[in-house]
């Protein structure tokens, strides 16, 4: 069962339960930047999100069933409080508990529903890793706050990027790097546009340091145009790793522009760095 497929079924199996992303991913036997990325590739959502949402959602089912006692749906959806409870379902439709349950109807709320477990062909065209050991990596670069829907904002954050490149110094040979930072419980992640550098010295307003400390990677090719990254990206967090018996750690994924990389037109390729755990 892809990755995803799993994760859904560990959620909706447990909804009533006290569950966290780590208790998820350990479920599904991966660490949590694996689970967190291959959820939200696969889904759109970060996975606390979706759990969230279903929660509130099967309260808001029962309220508007007629199930009379607010707290007692609170405290069965995860919530310690009435009030802790009322804001998040606030938040969520726009309406108070008191005013679904007085209605006794769910018109205007947007339920969210279990999302559909697939049957997905395996991957085919995804080649082995190589494992390499890597040393540490020095950057400054510009950081921005994506979530697994908003990556379209990527493109242009590299543009941003280039009009600081000649200002930063001490930078090495070879094409900037991009840099992904473990996603939170939101999944919310940094990306760093970054230029490796042998030494940090003064860092131009604007940017910030990266360092990472040497490891062991996982060396995945992609071949195709840039604006297909995502769906390397997801044939390795379904499948790819699991295949292979590797484990991702919460660690930054570094992407690397193969020197025929042309920023013009985004053809050329590039290496994805998967960084490795125990």
């Amino acid at each position: 069962m892809p990755l995803a497929d799993n994760a859904l079924w560990v959620i909706e199996r447990n909804l009533r339960q006290p569950i966290t992303l780590s208790s998820i991913a350990e479920a599904c036997g991966v660490s949590r930047s694996h689970l967190a990325n291959a959820f939200g590739m696969a889904t759109g959502y970060p996975v606390m999100k979706y759990l969230r949402a279903r929660r509130l959602s099967e309260a808001a089912r029962a309220l508007g069933g007629g199930a009379p006692d607010i707290l007692a749906v609170a405290l069965d959806t995860g919530y310690g409080s009435h009030e802790a409870f009322t804001r998040a379902f606030r938040e969520q439709f726009g309406k108070t508990p008191e005013t679904v349950r007085d209605s006794g109807s769910l018109a205007d709320l947007e339920i969210v529903a279990p999302l559909e477990l697939k049957a997905r062909a395996p991957v085919s065209n995804l080649a082995s890793p190589r494992i390499v050991d890597e040393g540490s990596v020095r950057a400054i670069g510009l950081a921005q706050i994506f979530s697994f829907s908003t990556t379209i904002g990527i493109p242009a954050q590299w543009q941003r990027f280039m009009d600081f490149y000649d200002a930063i110094p001490e930078k090495l040979d070879g094409i900037p790097i991009g840099v992904t930072e473990a996603p939170d419980d939101d999944g919310e992640f940094n990306y760093v546009c970054a230029a490796e550098v042998s030494r940090f010295g003064k860092v131009p307003e604007g940017l910030r340091k990266v360092e990472i400390p040497a490891r062991r990677y996982a060396v995945f090719e992609h071949h195709g145009h840039v604006s297909r990254l995502y769906e390397t990206y997801s044939a390795i967090w379904n499948e790819g790793l699991a295949s292979q018996g590797l484990m991702l750690a919460d660690a930054p994924i570094i992407e690397r522009h193969n020197p025929q990389f042309d920023p013009r037109t985004g053809e050329g390729g590039l290496t994805l760095w998967l960084p490795l755990g125990a």
